[in-house]
């Protein structure tokens, strides 16, 4: 946990924001695998985590926004429970490192909400289903009005407050960030013909567990990289293929990191492979020379497309005008998803709050055309926001079929030369930054990927 004076500020700033009535913040439960004991991994819910820093399960809080006071829910340990798992932290003791003085068992929340129903009661939109359940019968409304009847002034708050990163919280991003490094190089060295992509899938998890934590999100290790998330398989890699792996470590914390890397299966990156490798590293390169505040990265997003645009272009795969190209969304054919997101507690910075609240505003509504629509950041960047960057090329066959058989935008594709191209896979290339007063600042030891850097790795 942070100091308890981080969790007390950060409740009494959340007060401020939405001036009366009861915030209920709703901690995770434990889930069951296949039988009540054979339990799921368990992570707590990140805005709970944001709040209130207890990382166990069955727990929720609520704040009194006028009286100013914040109550703890749970239970406290078992003798059973102990027997089990060992000598467990009393929940006071952690309520008090929280800065939480009233702690009451979880079986009161229902009465002490209803006790208080002459005042709104924020809560943020339900993601699991027996966060819904629980929320239905405390607010006697049905399991189906949950979602939309969440606070869009509490979501609106968090997503102020959650968006800006503290110091403090850097260090702990930047520490999965390294660990997520560690496991990429690890990943490059062992892209051999033969191995298996759920080998290296299993080595990489275990310098994440290793690490303290865990995954930020199940990997993503695929030969078949011209598919946005190609999970791994048993497919033993091919020599000539390109390995794309897109991991990330959480640290004990639950900060996140997210890195992809794409090199050759064996030494070498083919001709071919090296040219268009060198197209998406442009891209990022010039994607991240315009990070700076003020900028929307729908901008941002724009520049990197164009430059992939020209530099299919110079191979012969596109044609016309770059800008133009992308203006009609020609570019979507090869780069069909954003160019990155918001980072932090969440892989994909509270997502679960709604894209449009996290990544756009009220003025700038998200997308929802092909290519557009999984722009999950659109908005502009302010100091503080943790981003990814991750432009990329995506040759997939299925959806060059269709293009072509439907003659789309026949000015900017030359289809003869991209069909040579529907056996090539993907490439695509993530690095995650801080947005400064002034630009933006690399998160992390740097992690090689020039082509000479690979190739180097692969000795």
């Amino acid at each position: 946990m942070f100091s308890q004076n981080t969790y007390v500020e950060r409740r009494k700033q959340l007060g401020k924001s939405l001036g009366k009535g009861l915030i209920l913040l709703l901690g995770n439960s434990d889930s069951s695998m296949n039988f009540k004991d054979n339990l799921y991994h368990f992570r707590q819910d990140s805005t709970f985590l944001y709040y209130v820093g207890i990382d166990q399960p069955n727990l929720a809080c609520v704040i009194d926004v006028e009286k100013g006071t914040t109550t703890l829910f749970g239970n406290k340990a078992s003798m059973d429970a102990i027997i089990w798992t060992g000598a467990i932290t009393s929940l006071d003791s952690l309520a008090e490192k929280s800065g939480i003085t009233s702690v009451l068992p979880l079986s009161s929340l229902e009465s002490i909400v209803k006790a208080n129903a002459s005042q709104a009661v924020h809560y943020l939109p339900p993601y699991r289903p027996e966060q819904k359940i629980q929320l239905a019968a405390l607010l006697g409304i049905s399991i189906e009005e949950t979602p939309v009847k969440a606070s869009v002034g509490l979501i609106k708050a968090v997503v102020q407050q959650r968006s800006i990163k503290s110091a403090e919280e850097l260090l702990q991003i930047e520490e999965a960030v390294n660990t997520s490094g560690q496991m990429h190089l690890e990943a490059i060295r062992l892209g051999q013909p033969g191995i298996t992509e759920t080998y290296i899938a299993g080595i990489i998890q275990g310098i994440a567990v290793s690490g303290g934590g865990d995954l930020s999100f199940p990997s993503i290790v695929t030969q078949n990289g011209q598919y946005l998330h190609n999970h791994a398989s048993m497919n033993a890699l091919e020599d000539g293929k390109l390995l794309l792996v897109d991991a990330g470590a959480e640290n004990h914390m639950h900060y996140a990191g997210d890195i992809t890397r794409t090199s050759p299966v064996g030494k070498k990156f083919s001709a071919l492979q090296r040219e268009m490798y060198q197209i998406v590293l442009d891209a990022q390169l010039a994607a991240i020379a315009a990070l700076k505040p003020g900028i929307t990265y729908k901008e941002v997003h724009t520049i990197a497309a164009t430059h992939l645009v020209s530099g299919l272009i110079a191979q012969g795969v596109m044609k016309g005008d770059a800008a133009e190209a992308v203006a009609n969304d020609a570019h979507t054919l090869f780069f069909q998803c954003g160019l990155g997101h918001m980072m932090g507690l969440d892989v994909h910075d509270m997502e679960n709050l709604g894209e449009q609240y996290v990544g756009y505003t009220d003025e700038m509504k998200k997308g929802t055309a092909f290519g557009w629509k999984s722009l999950r950041l659109g908005k502009a960047l302010e100091p503080g926001f943790v981003i990814t960057v991750e432009p990329g090329l995506y040759f997939i066959p299925e959806l060059m079929d269709a293009w072509k058989s439907e003659g789309k935008l026949e000015q900017f594709i030359n289809y003869d030369a991209a069909f040579k191209l529907k056996d090539f896979g993907g490439i695509r290339i993530e690095d995650d930054f801080l947005i400064t007063e002034s630009g933006s600042r690399l998160l992390g030891k740097p992690i090689p990927k020039k082509i000479e850097e690979i190739e180097d790795l692969k000795q």
